[in-house]
């Protein structure tokens, strides 16, 4: 069976750029997304989340916070954010297990790779909230230590409007050119920033692809599993 990580920006699930929170209906739609790629069969489904929509821990920290204090906050925001996506597919008929980076026995397990593998094989969905638990380290390096850890072939790297890696910002550069395929070393050398470089080296030295695609497109969270035509993929 194919055992795969999608990743999702926290700010896919918020209400606006400008209002920060949890929007119901984006997390029940992404959730049914979700279920149209569960139903294909034959896959093993991680999901590492963000917590943008709810507090970036780097922009506090540029406003004077401790560096420190901002990211466990972060963490805890994908802690919220992986509860509203458990709920959401469990509520649409998707069984599903968070798993978190720290202990909040309250609401969630305490990560392990054996409690994953566990979920796994019960067919449940596994969400993983908390980062990886520690300061300075971004989701996307979640995603990559995840699917490493787990031994997981492929990374869907959903974003939020963007169809792909360009070799400069397309909202502000209407020339922008878009990839169809990349290297890990052309992602790294010509510094695209579509992802954080540990994230990038991990998913290099394990051998895991990458696809970055638009997720705001209806289909496209199903779609990518098998049409990598649809945004830019990544590979050694």
């Amino acid at each position: 069976m194919k055992r795969i990580i999608l990743k999702i920006s926290g700010e896919a699930l918020g209400t606006s750029a400008d209002v920060k929170g949890i929007d119901n209906e984006k997390v029940n739609n992404i959730a049914l997304e979700i279920k149209d790629l569960y139903n294909l069969g034959d896959l093993e489904i991680g999901i590492v989340v963000g917590g943008g929509n709810i507090w970036r821990g780097r922009d506090a920290a540029l406003s004077g916070m401790d560096r420190t204090h901002a990211d466990y906050m972060g963490m805890m925001a994908t802690v919220m954010n992986a509860l509203a996506i458990e709920n959401a597919l469990i509520n649409n008929g998707v069984p599903a297990k968070a798993l978190t980076a720290f202990q909040v026995p309250a609401v969630a397990d305490l990560y392990s790779k054996s409690k994953a593998l566990e979920a796994f094989e019960d067919n449940k969905v596994v969400v993983f909230g908390g980062g990886i638990g520690l300061p300075f380290f971004s989701t996307d390096t979640t995603a990559a230590l995840r699917g490493a850890d787990l031994g997981c072939g492929l990374i869907l790297m959903a974003k939020n409007g963007t169809d792909g890696v360009y070799d400069d910002d397309p909202r502000k550069n209407k020339n922008a050119k878009k990839y169809t395929k990349l290297t890990y070393t052309e992602l790294i050398d010509k510094k695209l920033g579509v992802m954080d470089l540990t994230a990038a080296t991990l998913c290099r030295e394990n051998n895991i692809k990458i696809i970055v695609f638009d997720m705001n497109v209806k289909g496209n969270i199903k779609k990518a599993v098998t049409d990598f035509s649809i945004g830019t993929l990544i590979e050694n």
